[in-house]
């Protein structure tokens, strides 16, 4: 027991929650929580006589005050510890508390939250006893269960309760829509945050070097249908990072050496008159039955019958909530009759499987056979989605003669209500989601024709969704679509693998060119690229724009002998067929790889030629205007700033006039770095800001890289070298994550190392180091906070509950009263060194640029 928990324990028994109830919540004994309510004060780090740690701890005490948030794997590496890590674990985690040194998760630990749960969490107090001391001992523990049984659910309880002892935070990534075993890595990518992978670099390998140094637990929900895939993945990352630990949840273990599997099994159902200790599932029917009708209770009048209907539906978790959705229309009484009967009924089904499957099948069948003939058919029909939809596509892929508009408006209603579709909520627009084991019942009562049939119509929806972002793309609803096209990820994925087996999905996948800004990683449209064109060698207008696509990603990426290859292929097909506009385009992007490698002249010709094709060829004006931006950054390297200040310039008003943000955001950056070869550091700064916000809505990784750079260099210039080492930092982290720095390209790396100098030379190596680490810790949110010189995240969220530590808000406090850092270090009696760590910290957390902003900080959350 630390502080932390003593002080949460004594304040939820003060709130009045008994010590029984204080015990599940923490997840503790209850002598624990009897302990704590003894004692006066918080109970000190706990030393042993003779800890083998002792003679190591002036070195951990060295490091701790070098770097606040240091890893304990790094403190190992550092001190070459060959004994226990528990050991160790345990006397760093006592000197934090002691020296005030971080223990929360920095900035690499943003990102994927724990999914929340918005109704109660009941009973399994000895499986998450279990998981616990399993973590303690194995990296890997899977949490093996029936469909139904609760696993994911006990996942997120776990976690939760484990969360702080893991330096670097919880990741969290959902599997049950994913159906590629080949875009596993990929998804997990992207659920850690980290943009896009390094040209030519497997995501296993990325994922691998991200997670080497981290102390860290990453759950995998629902891996059953992706054993071997979740299995290969697990046993790489466990090899490569050695704090790395792991939750899995599956209907199988994923069989690898040093896993430790919890069976996760329904809960005990007593007899009718039998007290047990453990009566979870009668507590999960109240809890459940209350959200149906608030003023439900179990009492003496109806316990019995309680019990009975737990115990027919064998203690399964979603058994059980399915059956409480009947309240509404029966009592517990009708319920426990109705729900004999039909399980009677489906007994004879089969027999070899387990009785619990043979029961949630039977809650499910029944659960189906209430639902009246608009329902049932809407539920086998909205099966074919992969996550969730809205009404409209519901309607589209859904509707015929037998379901019509007002039908499905209705049917979705009435799933809602039966709990059978979750209604969620993004970006104000209403979403539906089906669970997966009612997904895939309901697939299952499709026939193979009907199927096929809906199949069909899903593609047909998301394919005319991607011709119309494609028509709309350069216009005003274009940050609309970036959403939409967020939202309907998994659903593009099920089309686009449709598209691959019915044909077409060259056109599906290579005209939308812009789709690494909109929802899709470079890697992962790379991938789809790849499979399309592999699948479809004929030549043919499709496949030449494919091909000029994929030479664009790969160009971006740095990798220009794949797209020079991609390029060549796709100006042949081109001609092969007459598509004048496939030859601009290859063309187009050719000019580009030719810039890119220092190739200036041949690079201007090559693009001037590409402007002339286009027009006359109905050309889409997003493309025509990048072209525009190549040309203007060609100049700019070519040293003839007029003739580049003359393409942006053109661009930008015809942006203006359509409402479009992304490609004007592309010009604004080009007038910067031209302001900033003209030696205009001010007009340079003023437009790489105005250049960033346009940028913010989207999933840029490359124009956020560009600019971030940008204005790095800009602040070299000002003479404001921190700020220019955190950015150029942070713009290196930003551009390992897409692929090569800068696109690899000598005259572009080599701006980068004079302004780089420039910086270095006025801050001195030790402080710029130590800021341009600062800014390689940064995620996204955070550099974009920045550069812009706000304040994001859960300071600015929550207002007076800021994101520090204790003693990071005693140093912030200190700062603000105006403090230097030795003063600051006398006052707290702590080294010069350790407050520096905590300042630096305290800046990242808070998203602020300069010490000064510390004080407006805590006026502004009214910390005192």
């Amino acid at each position: 027991m630390n502080p932390q928990d003593w002080r949460e324990i004594r304040q939820l028994h003060a709130d009045g929650m008994p010590i029984k109830a204080i015990a599940r919540h923490r997840g503790i004994s209850r002598n624990t929580v009897r302990r704590a309510l003894t004692l006066d004060e918080p109970p000190g780090p706990v030393r042993g006589r003779a800890s083998v740690a002792d003679a190591s701890e002036p070195q951990i005490r060295a490091l701790l005050a070098a770097d606040p948030a240091i890893t304990v794997a790094a403190i190992a590496e550092r001190i070459g510890w060959q004994r226990s890590m528990t050991v160790l674990k345990d006397r760093v985690r006592a000197l934090r508390a002691e020296t005030g040194a971080a223990t929360e998760p920095g900035p690499a630990a943003t990102g994927t939250e724990l999914p929340a749960q918005l109704t109660e969490f009941v009973g399994r107090e000895d499986e998450l006893a279990a998981i616990r001391q399993a973590l303690g001992g194995s990296r890997l523990v899977t949490l093996m269960g029936a469909g139904g049984v609760g696993k994911t659910r006990l996942a997120i309880q776990a976690a939760g309760k484990v969360r702080r002892a893991f330096a670097d935070g919880v990741r969290w990534v959902e599997l049950g829509a994913l159906r590629d075993p080949a875009l596993l890595p990929q998804t997990v990518v992207d659920a850690l945050g980290i943009r896009d992978r390094a040209a030519g670099q497997p995501p296993q390998h990325l994922l691998a070097d991200h997670l080497r140094n981290k102390q860290l637990l990453l759950v995998l929900d629902n891996c059953e249908h992706l054993l071997e895939a979740c299995a290969d993945l697990a046993s790489v990352l466990l090899h490569a990072a050695r704090e790395l630990r792991i939750i899995a949840t599956s209907r199988e273990a994923l069989a690898i050496p040093g896993e430790h599997v919890v069976p996760v099994m329904p809960f005990p159902v007593p007899g009718h008159d039998e007290i047990r200790h453990d009566d979870s599932a009668v507590t999960l029917f109240a809890a459940r039955a209350r959200d149906i009708l608030p003023g439900f209770t179990v009492d003496e009048g109806n316990t019995a019958l309680v019990r009975r209907v737990c115990a027919q539906l064998d203690g399964l978790p979603l058994a059980i909530e399915l059956a409480c959705a009947r309240l509404r229309v029966l009592s517990v009484s009708e319920l426990a009759d109705r729900l004999g009967h039909r399980l009677r009924l489906l007994t004879g089904g089969n027999r070899a499987a387990p009785e619990r499957h043979r029961s949630l099948q039977a809650t499910v069948d029944w659960s189906f056979e209430l639902c009246d003939t608009v329902e049932r058919r809407l539920w086998t029909r909205t099966s074919v989605f992969a996550g969730s939809f809205t009404l409209a596509a519901a309607e589209e892929v859904c509707g015929d003669a037998r379901l019509e508009a007002d039908d499905i408006v209705d049917g979705i209603d009435g799933l809602v209500s039966k709990s059978l579709l979750l209604r969620e909520e993004h970006h104000g627009q209403v979403r539906f989601r089906m669970l997966e084991t009612l997904r895939e019942y309901g697939q299952a009562k499709l026939d193979a024709a009907a199927a096929a049939e809906l199949r069909e119509r899903h593609h047909a929806y998301y394919a005319r969704m991607i011709a119309d972002v494609t028509t709309e793309w350069f216009g005003p609803r274009q940050q609309q679509w970036c959403v939409d096209l967020r939202l309907e990820h998994t659903n593009l994925r099920a089309a686009f693998e449709t598209g691959l087996d019915r044909g077409g999905a060259t056109q599906l996948i290579g005209a939308p060119w812009f789709l690494w800004a909109a929802g899709f990683s470079f890697a992962e449209h790379r991938y789809w690229l790849e499979r399309a064109l592999a699948v479809d060698p004929e030549p043919s207008a499709d496949r030449a724009r494919a091909l000029a696509t994929l030479g664009l990603v790969a160009a971006l990426q740095g990798d220009r002998e794949a797209a020079r290859r991609a390029l060549d292929e796709g100006f042949a097909a081109a001609e092969a067929v007459g598509d004048v506009f496939g030859q601009a385009y290859n063309r187009h992007e050719q000019g580009l790889v030719a810039f890119f490698g220092g190739e200036f002249e041949a690079s201007e010709a090559i693009l001037l030629e590409a402007l002339d094709r286009y027009q006359g060829t109905g050309a889409p004006l997003d493309l025509i205007g990048s072209l525009r931006v190549h040309l203007g950054l060609l100049y700019i390297f070519a040293g003839d700033t007029r003739e580049a200040l003359r393409h942006f310039e053109q661009l930008r008003p015809e942006c203006e006039a359509h409402g479009e943000r992304w490609m004007l955001s592309y010009a604004v950056y080009g007038l910067g770095l031209t302001a900033l070869m003209c030696g205009d550091h001010d007009q340079a700064a003023r437009h790489a800001v105005e250049s960033l916000r346009m940028k913010e809505p989207f999933d840029d990784t490359i124009g956020l890289s560009l600019t971030t750079e940008l204005l790095a260099w800009t602040e070299a210039g000002r003479e404001e070298p921190e700020r220019a080492a955190v950015l150029l930092g942070a713009a290196e982290t930003l551009w390992n994550s897409v692929g090569m720095q800068l696109y690899g390209s000598p005259h572009w790396l080599e701006q980068r190392t004079r302004f780089e100098h420039r910086a270095q030379r006025a801050l001195g190596d030790t402080a710029y180091q130590a800021a341009f680490r600062r800014g390689q810790r940064m995620g996204r949110d955070q550099v974009i906070a920045f550069a812009l010189g706000e304040t994001r995240g859960t300071a600015r969220e929550a207002p007076g509950k800021p994101a520090l530590s204790r003693r990071e808000a005693e140093v912030a406090a200190l700062v603000a009263e105006g403090l230097t850092n030795r003063e600051i270090a006398q006052k707290l009696v702590i080294s010069h060194r350790t407050v520096e760590g905590h300042v630096e910290h305290i800046l990242d957390k808070l998203g602020l640029t300069r010490r000064a902003q510390v004080a407006q900080w805590q006026a502004k959350a009214g910390v005192s």
